[in-house]
């Protein structure tokens, strides 16, 4: 059995945690009791040190909030009104940060992820070194990755829009 990744492990700068949760095992335990495993691999980082893409960029909004608390934590936020993105805050208390799961092995796009994992609501601010039914295993594979600008972010402007902050799994190795 993997071992679940520590708080500490999140509790780091965004662009450090984005790349090295490529290849990592997203964990999703469903109502039923089924477990479901999945390989990340695409994400992109949202920093809360000027990021003007990111969402706390313009400060602590009850939407925002649990991006202000340590990272480890889940925020999910409603798209269209009809997908939850997940995503893992980063750092440390008052960061602001966090990264966008946007692939698994299998399913791409933030939309399709939110879907598979069944999110809602009920997962904004679920601890993930605590939570019985979403969590992120360690992988012993090392991976190979490619970095590229972030999608759909062109209100943020320059330079943001140009940062190579979206990491693309290439292969396990």
């Amino acid at each position: 059995m993997k071992s679940r990744l520590p708080a500490g492990f999140f509790q780091r700068s965004v662009l450090e945690v984005a790349p090295e949760l490529l290849g990592k095992i997203l964990v999703r335990k469903f109502d039923d009791g089924h477990l479901q495993r999945f390989i990340i691999t695409e994400v992109e980082a949202y920093s809360g040190d000027g990021d003007l893409a990111c969402h706390a960029s313009k400060g602590k909004t009850p939407r925002t909030e649990v991006m202000f608390r340590e990272g480890g934590l889940v925020y999910v936020y409603l798209v269209y009104g009809i997908h939850w993105l997940l995503n893992i805050v980063t750092g440390k208390e008052g960061d602001a940060s966090a990264v966008l799961i946007r692939g698994l092995q299998d399913i791409d796009g933030p939309g399709r992820v939110g879907k598979a994992l069944r999110l809602d609501k009920s997962f904004y601010g679920e601890n993930l070194f605590t939570s019985n039914r979403i969590w992120i295993e360690n992988a012993e594979k090392q991976v190979k990755f490619t970095a590229s600008s972030r999608v759909g972010i062109h209100y943020a402007g320059e330079p943001w829009v140009s940062k190579p902050w979206r990491y693309i799994l290439i292969s396990p190795e």
